[in-house]
């Protein structure tokens, strides 16, 4: 999403949509493994995103607003407007029937709640390492970006491996988000009696507010931050996540499969480099990827001429987080409310071994002055169980930046967006960032709606100069 001239994008968990940051240099030098074809863009819709003037205060005049949309989904199609016309002819029908999915009830009278998250990035990717603290040890489980969800379980692991060197089974576990509570659980799977310290428990941690899918890669690490060692320990911790969420799947912890589509302007996937062997070639193994089919012309109901369907993990924050929770009190652990100012404040503690999980907070209690924050914000609408699919792709606007389209399908309502914003520390969600999220998922089901399976969309008028895959790092999960 552009503001004021800059491409911005997140959470996001590409997957993906991935969940959302301003893009700097750093990020745009990461790695985004397995996410490409989410990371795709929608053919250039030849007008502005910005909505006329008083559109937003005009939502609840539905014949004015639909009259206004139908205009711009037309224009997103090229239909209706002889100029726009390209000079080729259509891609012919697919002879394979073509998917139909039920469209999204996008309107901004279903719009329910935006929230606002503080990705803990770090350019040398998360933190698994012991380091003493006078008669103290302290276990780092921090910094993974817009990975935690995914990562959890498998840095928690390593984690609790190097806590077992230790001769002591008390641990105090710092944070009581998506990796406080997996490595919480991997302490007690080792025998440690735990207690969780912590000045913020679920609905209300930055884990809440994550697109959360099986996204290991998503703003995770800088391409020049990676290091021989830490790719072995990401290879290691991403096998292990992989298997424990797998474990998991179900309505108790909110863990679930889900078909994920993302548009395309051509037929063949860029940037998808996945290592076979954790090669210098990419980061995640090729074992740990579902692959994707491509659709063709016609065998789908997206405004772009081809489109990928894959499989993705989806992780259901408000019901896993709660769940993990009752899973820690329920084998013996304690939640204490409690908030460190100084490292000093430790030495308060009677267990001897620290498992620090806190994220953007190590910036301060432990002087990692490389921690920044990548601010992103969903928006959220009124359920609607009958929608089962992910949608990824990228929206060209008329100055030559881009919009992502994202959304994510839950119990607790449709997630919309990922935007993201490097180094922005503010928690109050950005207005223009609802409008425009809002009105480009408004006008691509809208288009949806229109067009069937079977029907190739007419005259799409492909975008140029599409940026490189790291340029959109970060977009998220």
């Amino acid at each position: 999403m552009k503001s004021n001239g800059q491409l911005q994008g997140l959470e996001g968990s590409a997957d993906t949509a991935h969940e959302e940051a301003e893009v700097r240099e750093e990020p745009a030098q990461a790695e985004v493994r397995g996410e490409a074809d989410d990371q795709v863009q929608l053919p250039s819709f030849g007008v502005r995103l910005d909505p006329p003037a008083g559109w937003a205060q005009n939502a609840r005049h539905p014949m004015d607003r639909r009259t206004a949309l139908k205009t711009w989904s037309m224009a997103a199609l090229g239909l209706g407007f002889g100029g726009c016309a390209a000079r080729t002819p259509p891609p012919a029908p697919a002879t394979n029937p073509g998917v139909a999915l039920p469209a999204v009830k996008a309107s901004w009278d279903r719009v329910i709640r935006t929230t606002v998250g503080l990705r803990p990035y770090r350019p040398g990717g998360f933190v698994v390492k012991t380091e003493p603290f006078d008669d103290k040890t302290i276990v780092h489980d921090y910094g993974h970006g817009g990975a935690g969800h995914s990562m959890g379980w498998g840095t928690g692991s390593l984690a609790a491996d190097l806590a077992v060197q230790h001769p002591s089974r008390r641990a105090a576990v710092l944070g009581c988000g998506t990796v406080g509570l997996t490595a919480a659980r991997q302490l007690q799977r080792r025998g440690f009696d735990v207690t969780i310290y912590t000045d913020k428990t679920p609905p209300y941690t930055t884990s809440n507010m994550a697109w959360a899918g099986f996204t290991p890669t998503s703003g995770l690490v800088a391409a020049t931050g990676r290091t021989p060692a830490w790719e072995v320990q990401f290879r290691q911790a991403a096998e292990i996540a992989y298997r424990e969420l797998q474990l998991l799947a179900g309505p108790r912890h909110g863990i679930s499969w889900i078909d994920s589509y993302g548009m395309m302007q051509s037929e063949r996937p860029q940037g998808r480099r996945i290592a076979a062997g954790g090669s210098e070639e990419g980061l995640l193994p090729q074992h740990l990827d579902t692959g994707r089919s491509i659709l063709q012309p016609g065998q789908h109901p997206f405004p772009s001429p081809y489109a990928s369907l894959g499989l993705r993990m989806r992780i259901e924050p408000s019901i896993y987080l709660d769940a993990l929770m009752r899973d820690v009190i329920v084998f013996g652990g304690k939640i204490v409310i409690r908030k460190f100012e100084t490292p000093r404040d430790l030495m308060t503690l009677e267990e001897p071994v620290v498992v620090n999980c806190t994220a953007l907070g190590s910036r301060e209690l432990f002087g990692d002055d490389t921690m920044t924050p990548v601010k992103g914000q969903l928006t959220f609408l009124v359920p609607q169980p009958e929608v089962d699919y992910i949608i990824n792709g990228l929206l060209r606007t008329p100055d030559g930046g881009f919009h992502q389209i994202g959304t994510m399908p839950r119990r607790d309502g449709i997630a919309l967006g990922r935007t993201g914003e490097s180094g922005v520390w503010s928690m109050e969600p950005n207005p223009d960032a609802i409008t425009r999220t809002v009105e480009a998922h408004i006008a691509l089901y809208d288009v949806m709606r229109d067009l069937r399976p079977g029907v190739p969309p007419a005259r799409l008028e492909a975008s140029r100069d599409i940026p490189k895959l790291e340029d959109f790092f970060g977009l998220e999960s």
